[in-house]
Parts: structure tokens; sequence; C-alpha cells
């Protein structure tokens, strides 16, 4: 077989093998069923009197993706109001930032709490 002749052969195999099959048919839900969104947590941070207000701005500008100057408005409705909430995210992504919130302020040596409760 020719080099030229190989390569055909040898291109059009992997034609072949790189066309995905066709999907099987799927049961789609019958439009009188309801889809229902998943629930929705909010992420409370809380007041203490040692984490220091710049570290509470940076928390919510890092982990929470908040500019500046909502960082600054959460941060003070939690020193006025003993807690304040940083945002409503699925279950999942509410238990990582509360984590991430406490690993970062056990890290720094601060009290620092998080907490999640369903939304409204």
């Amino acid at each position: 077989m020719t080099d030229n002749r190989r390569h055909g052969v040898l291109h059009a195999f992997m034609a072949e093998q790189a066309t995905p099959p066709a999907p099987d048919p799927v049961d789609l839900p019958d439009s009188d069923e309801e889809v229902r969104e998943p629930p929705r947590y909010e992420v409370l941070m809380h007041n203490d009197h040692y984490t220091t207000m710049d570290f509470v701005v940076s928390v919510l500008e890092g982990i929470f993706y908040k500019s500046p100057s909502e960082a600054t408005r959460i941060m003070l409705a939690i020193h006025r109001h003993g807690a304040g909430r940083c945002g409503v995210y699925t279950r999942e992504v509410a238990e990582m930032k509360v984590e991430q919130v406490h690993r970062l302020a056990r890290k720094n040596e601060f009290p620092l709490r998080c907490s999640m409760q369903e939304a409204p």
C-alpha cells in the first residue's frame, strides 16, 4: 500500500472514530410537570469584638466577590446589626463559602464566623 493510500485509509478510519454516535432518545417530562429551582441559602457573617473591619472587607471582596463599596456597606451592617447577608447561593456553594471564611479566619487568627440558612 502506498503512503498516500495508507494515509487516506487512516484518515477515513479516524474520521469514523471521531463521529459521535447518535444520542438515544430521551424521555422529556410532560409539559404539565413543574421543574423546581433548587433551594437557595443565604450566607450570613456575624459580628465579633476581635476581627478587624479591614479583614471583613477583604473577605467580602475575596470570597464573595463584592466591590469595595458593597463590601464596606455589608461590613457596616454586620458591625451595627450583629450580622449581615453576604449572598444567596445553592446549598453546595453556600457550604463552600462558609468553610472558606472559617479557614481564612483561622489562618489569620480571627474568630470570624459565618452561617447559612435557607433563604426566604
